[in-house]
């Protein structure tokens, strides 16, 4: 296997945090992004979308989209279980990785992609040029990040971690997400003494280090 990888992008460093949990290293192909090696004709070969992380077997079947490449991973290396065990957990930890990704996640992502100078004329993800931004987005992501702090930070003050007791992918995407936003200068209020107790948790983890 070999994995297609920029490790300065946030949908690789949940792939790369998840690697770390797990005890596993994958050799990897380096696609600078910032030099828009995603569009060269050889990567857009690996994947028509040019978008990483991408995950190759040694069959030559590729792998895209980031949780896509986790849940192969975890059927293949099941310890430990950073998608649950028994159906309650599966569904928890669904249902908070999809809140943290829809309500935090892209919306720092549309405030990155619609007010960062690099990418002018590219509003969308994959598209190399053409698409103007939008600057009422950023607004919208602003609002939305609000709302992902609030409702996280009283999750956490009644679990240790964003699904529960035990730290799953879920902790995963809410972490890369808090660090994605501070690029945009949004930062959990300060009253969020939750969100800071979690966050500590999860720094001082080894795998934090591929954020």
């Amino acid at each position: 296997m070999k994995l297609y990888d920029f490790k300065m992008a946030p949908n690789p460093q949940r792939v790369n945090m998840f690697l770390a949990e797990k005890g596993i290293e994958i050799p990897t192909v380096e696609i600078n992004t910032r030099e828009r090696a995603q569009f060269t004709e050889s990567f857009k070969a690996v994947n028509p979308i040019s978008q990483v992380p991408v995950l190759e077997l040694d069959d030559g079947t590729r792998i895209s989209e980031s949780m896509a490449i986790c849940r192969y991973i975890e059927d293949l290396h099941p310890d430990p279980a950073l998608f649950g065990g028994d159906a309650k957990e599966k569904a928890l930890i669904e249902m908070w990785s999809r809140r943290a990704e829809f309500m935090g996640y892209l919306s720092a992502a549309d405030m990155l992609r619609n007010s960062a100078p690099v990418f002018e004329d590219r509003g969308l993800p994959g598209v190399p040029g053409g698409v103007p931004q939008i600057a009422e987005l950023v607004e919208r992501g602003r609002n939305s990040m609000a709302r992902f702090f609030a409702l996280f930070d009283d999750r956490l003050g009644t679990a240790r971690f964003v699904a529960g007791d035990a730290f799953s992918v879920a902790d995963i995407t809410t972490f890369v997400t808090v660090r994605f936003a501070a690029r945009v200068e949004v930062e959990p209020p300060a009253d969020c003494a939750n969100i800071a107790r979690w966050l500590g948790e999860v720094e001082s983890r080894p795998s934090a280090t591929a954020v």
